[in-house]
């Protein structure tokens, strides 16, 4: 038998991929069914349900939108324009066509010019075009971020577009992102159509019956929820057992092989393995209202705001599918358990984020909100810092822990350059094929 640990997109994947390839398979998922599917979780509205953390998908992410189709769901997937602007001193700048991007005022038109040249990958130093300078990332894998853009960009690049972004990303520890990371974001974003504006997908429903058409196929008969794996064992340098609590008590299963799909914590408490990747949480609220806040899908904001982005979703899919509420995520990541955003209650969060959200903008009414409804990610994304790649966890750790164990966590090669939904499926794929070779 294979035991997958965690009941997210990841587990799920592998385990439909050896099950549909003859394998007795578990997957075990700690909390209850609503965890299935990890940060795709939802609530419901209105209407649709939405996720609780913000979610669409880029031209580039292939594999979900393959198994969408083999699991008879991918008619549902819809490539949409999602806008984005910049609040810049109370001013909220389209970002989107050509024509906007060259009217926005707080970079020059060379500035402009050569932040084109880097999103299209084309090395302009010299005054010579460069094709290929980017085409390998681990070049640049322990080049600062800063130092890469001052180099490859101009400072009013840096200064005026980037380092706001970075600040709202990873906070404290912008210094320590790698180059690699953000020529890794350029190619993973995809398409943009310069008349309109980025193309991204949903599907109709939100990615909740994706979620659920993989539960079907994986087969509720596989899956056990409320099941805590809290242990692991070898014989003779391979596994062969774990020990499940659930309900109350405690069990041992006999297992051939083990899929580790959880965070690397977990993984570390089950099997000593330890991962040097630092994480940062997430804290991400969802606010009903009766009334849109603005016109753009995707909002980045260049001061210093309590939140890093205001993500208004019924700017991207339609409020009636929601029941005509307007829907909007405010979003800050976390790189410190002693920041006040760690520890804040719920109330707390929602008075100084929507008092913030008044501040940017004196017409928003707080009484068109609704309900406000926060979700909270401890380790919600990795820290891409210079080196990254040295740190991922194997997908195969037969040589670290031993035969028949395998990770497909955010820890693994798959979430880089930037975790996704996608890289959960492609991770889980990876131990898949892994196990079916041996």
């Amino acid at each position: 038998m294979i035991a997958i640990v965690g009941g997210g997109i990841a587990g799920l994947a592998a385990a439909r991929r050896l099950r549909a390839n003859g394998r007795e398979v578990t997957v075990y998922e700690a909390g209850g069914d609503e965890a299935l599917g990890g940060l795709a979780r939802t609530y419901p509205t209105g209407g649709d349900d939405v996720e609780q953390f913000y979610h669409h998908l880029s031209k580039s992410e292939e594999e979900i939108v393959e198994l969408a189709e083999e699991l008879g769901v991918g008619d549902r997937l819809e490539w949409l324009v999602g806008k984005n602007a910049y609040y810049v001193d109370g001013v909220v700048h389209p970002l989107d066509t050509a024509w906007q991007i060259l009217a926005y005022p707080h970079m020059s038109v060379y500035d402009k010019f050569r932040l084109g040249m880097l999103t299209l990958e084309i090395d302009v130093r010299g005054g010579v075009p460069a094709f290929d300078t980017y085409d390998d990332l681990a070049d640049f894998e322990d080049v600062p971020i800063k130092q890469f853009l001052l180099d490859h960009t101009t400072r009013g690049v840096y200064e005026n577009f980037f380092e706001p972004l970075l600040d709202a990303k990873f906070g404290s520890r912008r210094d320590d992102v790698s180059a690699a990371w953000l020529l890794g974001r350029v190619k993973f974003r995809g398409e943009r159509d310069l008349l309109r504006g980025e193309i991204l997908g949903y599907f109709d429903g939100g990615f909740a019956p994706v979620i659920d058409a993989l539960v079907d196929d994986v087969g509720s008969a596989h899956i056990e929820t409320n099941a805590r794996v809290t242990g692991l064992d070898t014989d003779d340098g391979a596994v062969s057992s774990i020990t499940v609590s659930q309900d109350g008590e405690t069990r041992t299963e006999a297992v051939d092989d083990v899929v580790v799909a959880t965070m690397p914590n977990v993984l570390e408490d089950l099997t000593g393995y330890v991962c040097d990747i630092d994480f940062q949480g997430a804290v991400c609220a969802v606010a009903t209202m009766n009334e849109p806040l603005t016109d753009t899908y995707w909002l980045n904001i260049a001061h210093d705001a309590p939140f890093g982005a205001l993500i208004e979703h019924t700017n991207f899919v339609p409020p009636e599918r929601y029941g005509g509420d307007h829907l909007l995520y405010v979003a800050s990541y976390v790189q410190s358990d002693d920041e006040w955003l760690a520890t804040a209650d719920d109330a707390a969060v929602e008075e100084r984020w929507l008092g913030h959200v008044a501040d940017m903008f004196p017409e928003f009414d707080r009484d068109a909100v609704s309900e406000f409804r926060v979700a909270r990610a401890p380790r919600a994304a990795p820290i891409y810092e210079r080196g990254y790649l040295d740190l991922v966890v194997p997908y195969d750790l037969a040589d670290e822990v031993a035969d028949g164990v395998y990770y497909a966590g955010m820890a693994s090669e798959a979430q880089y350059p930037e975790r996704s939904l996608n890289g959960g499926v492609v991770a889980g794929y990876e131990c898949a094929d892994r196990i079916l070779d041996d």
